[in-house]
């Protein structure tokens, strides 16, 4: 008997939501290492999480006190957070019956407390800050409250690398909407380095240590912000880098195999990656490329038996007019049928559980062939006793 998962009302906006930030999940835990710790320090807790949850993965992008990339959602506590408007609180793991055998609370860290607060962007719960200690706590209202204003600033500086990443993408084309991203950057980070700068002076006063604390480190990161935003402005004339918003098929491979193969290795799934080696230099644009292959990958996974494979192939095809990518995601899962298919395709495929035990949510597939469709792609499945197979083509 499987627990019922929650799942909020609006899941698909709200993967499409995510999927908007276009996000790395291989490069991100710098960004946001400063207010991880602070969040931590804040709270008087051991551990603090910053967590993005996608349709399989809650995808940890920045932590303190605990060293830890991904989990499956539905063993994470931050699946229940998303669902809450305000915050989700357990005070000790060990006593909740949806929480007392998971791995975190029989074995290191050993965690009993849980306190998330939904990191929200655009009306859409995309992840969540959590604070974890290995001992049962409570928060005061004003430490909750601060912890708040933690969450929108990590929303706020996710906002603001989504424009700078968008930037650089265009910085070679559009030279005035470069200048007005940027300009829109400015404003309101120079409002919030001034007001830091206020109240600082008034938090000496008051020896308001902790307040002291959270405001410089949201000075420092805001500098760093409008040093990054007048960077991309002189570079007018400089041609897009490989860093910025594109790939070849060797990084692509990397970034993959990073984030997916110790999803395969929990299931003892070989996860071979292939790729062309004649184009494996030339640069294509990133976006959505991850969030497209990652959600294929991990569906192939979870419906993929132990000791069975998950093949992908990534080929780039070059073309008079434009270069095309090919992705192909084969599995030696229970495969589809031609009704399954037919309503991946359709738009109105529904969640099923996956050969051990996963539960599933029902909206990766659904994300996949709209991101797909965003980008004028796509998309072919095929299935028989061997397993499934998407194929996936997109220009570039």
């Amino acid at each position: 008997m499987y627990t019922e998962l929650p799942i909020p009302d609006n899941e698909l906006d709200r993967v499409m939501g995510l999927s908007d930030y276009n996000i790395d999940f291989t490069s991100t835990e710098n960004n946001f290492k400063d207010l991880a710790k602070l969040a931590a320090s804040v709270a008087g807790t051991e551990i603090s999480l910053v967590n993005l949850i996608d349709s399989y993965t809650q995808w940890t992008i920045s932590s303190h006190g605990l060293n830890i990339d991904q989990m499956p959602r539905e063993e994470s506590v931050c699946q229940y957070t998303i669902v809450e408007d305000e915050h989700f609180e357990v005070t000790d793991l060990s006593e909740d019956v949806r929480f007392k055998d998971r791995f975190y609370v029989t074995n290191d860290p050993k965690v009993r407390y849980y306190y998330g607060i939904p990191l929200k962007s655009n009306g859409l719960n995309i992840g969540a800050l959590c604070l974890l200690d290995r001992n049962i706590k409570s928060l005061a209202p004003e430490k909750t409250e601060l912890l708040k204003i933690i969450a929108e600033e990590i929303v706020n500086r996710l906002n603001a690398y989504k424009i700078i990443d968008s930037l650089r993408n265009k910085v070679t084309e559009v030279t005035s909407t470069q200048n007005k991203v940027v300009h829109d950057i400015r404003g309101p980070l120079a409002g919030i380095i001034g007001l830091a700068q206020i109240v600082s002076e008034q938090g000496k006063e008051n020896n308001m240590d902790e307040v002291l604390e959270f405001i410089n480190m949201i000075y420092k990161s805001g500098n760093s912000i409008l040093e990054l935003a007048d960077e991309i402005l002189t570079s007018e004339n400089k041609a897009v880098t490989l860093q910025g918003g594109e790939l070849n098929l060797k990084t692509f491979r990397e970034k993959l195999e990073k984030l997916y193969i110790p999803q395969a290795r929990s299931k003892n799934i070989d996860l071979p990656i292939s790729i062309s080696p004649e184009t494996d230099n030339i640069p294509f644009s990133k976006s959505k490329l991850l969030q497209i292959t990652g959600n294929l990958i991990s569906n192939a996974i979870k419906f993929t038996p132990n000791g069975g494979f998950v093949n992908v192939k990534l080929a780039l095809i070059q073309k008079e007019i434009s270069n095309v990518l090919k992705i192909i995601v084969k599995d030696s899962g229970i495969g589809l049928k031609q009704d399954q298919i037919d309503s991946i395709l359709s738009g109105d495929s529904t969640t099923t559980h996956g050969t051990d035990g996963e539960k599933g949510y029902g909206f990766g597939l659904a994300l996949v062939k709209h991101l797909i469709e965003g980008q004028k792609g796509t998309l072919k499945i095929s299935s028989d006793e061997s397993g499934a197979t998407f194929e996936v083509e997109l220009s570039q």
